[in-house]
């Protein structure tokens, strides 16, 4: 590329003459067009930087994301493993102990060393503290809480050897096979399905086919085998030790009044005699003539992880069938 020329007119000789630019002017060129070269490259680097980033700090943020996401997954787990642990820790205090008549586990108990202040301090040095610190402190909580959950268990074992006869008297397994039922309708206010009016469901209901049997959830003595009008065949028995169970809407009845039974005989069948919109069991349990949740009394047949799932389904269970 050919360079530039410049010329100025000369009115002495009539001429235009070529100008020659003196050194400092070439260098002041040169350094004019170096440092606006600079200035652009500068503006590019910096854009290229906070648009895209190294390759170092791309690195960075990938793993900070995926940190992210393995702890949001943990906060999950955690969030549904203290849930089991506290439905665990419900039923022992409500009815485990309640039926023992032990006193329930206090919260110093429940909560000892939980409080180790030091160790959070030395915590909260270490980069990203506050997660850390958050997650470790529910760890601990969760650990804690099972410690204590198992001393309390054996507390309850040692106690149910030395109440071997009243623990078969009370009602501990589910009254039909849990895997030839669905669980329809649970315990509390629900909709009737007849009238459609919300009302207090003092039991569970379990929709099976008709003719599925039905068992007796503990020991006891039948004292009522007969056919009632809403409620249609019906078997109570009394378990004593103030318990009672109920099952309605039978299609027949295998017992009659005065007969003594046995925790898992067969006592009748599903049907859906009554005021029954399909086949189906409707089961209670009383203490001291005061309905109960069923759900509390299948402990001899739910692992913790099947009662947890067990009570999530009670509780969204709202198509009462009777």
């Amino acid at each position: 590329m050919a360079r530039t020329q410049y010329y100025r007119y000369n009115p002495e000789t009539d001429n235009y003459e070529r100008v020659f630019p003196t050194l400092a002017r070439r260098m002041a060129s040169v350094a004019k067009v170096g440092i606006t070269a600079f200035l652009l490259g500068c503006l590019f680097f910096l854009i290229a930087y906070n648009v895209f980033g190294t390759p170092g700090e791309r690195r960075l943020q990938e793993e900070n994301s995926m940190l992210k996401q393995q702890y949001e997954l943990l906060n999950r787990r955690l969030d549904n493993s203290l849930q089991v642990m506290e439905n665990i820790r419900y039923r022992d205090d409500n009815f485990y102990r309640v039926m023992l008549q032990m006193e329930p586990l206090s919260d110093v108990h429940r909560n000892a060393g939980l409080n180790n202040e030091k160790r959070y301090r030395e915590l909260s040095k270490m980069s990203d503290n506050g997660l850390v610190k958050y997650v470790t402190q529910r760890v601990d909580m969760l650990d804690r809480q099972i410690y204590a959950q198992s001393l309390s268990f054996d507390q309850l074992k040692e106690s149910a050897v030395s109440q071997k006869d009243k623990i078969a008297h009370i009602p501990a397994i589910l009254p039909i096979d849990r895997n030839k039922a669905v669980l329809s309708g649970g315990y509390g206010m629900r909709r009737d399905p007849v009238s459609g009016i919300a009302k207090f469901h003092p039991g569970l209901d379990f929709a099976a086919p008709e003719g599925t049997p039905v068992f007796a959830t503990a020991d006891g003595e039948v004292v009522v085998a007969e056919r009632k009008n809403n409620d249609g065949n019906v078997i109570e028995i009394n378990h004593g030790f103030n318990y009672m169970s109920g099952y309605m809407h039978l299609a027949d009845m295998t017992v009659n009044k005065g007969d003594f039974v046995k925790r898992g005989d067969r006592i009748g069948t599903v049907g859906r005699t009554g005021k029954a919109t399909a086949p189906h069991l409707h089961y209670e349990v009383r203490f001291r003539g005061e309905a109960q949740n069923p759900v509390n009394f299948g402990f001899m047949e739910l692992t913790p992880a099947n009662y947890a799932d067990f009570v999530t389904a009670a509780e969204n269970a709202a198509d009462i069938m009777d």
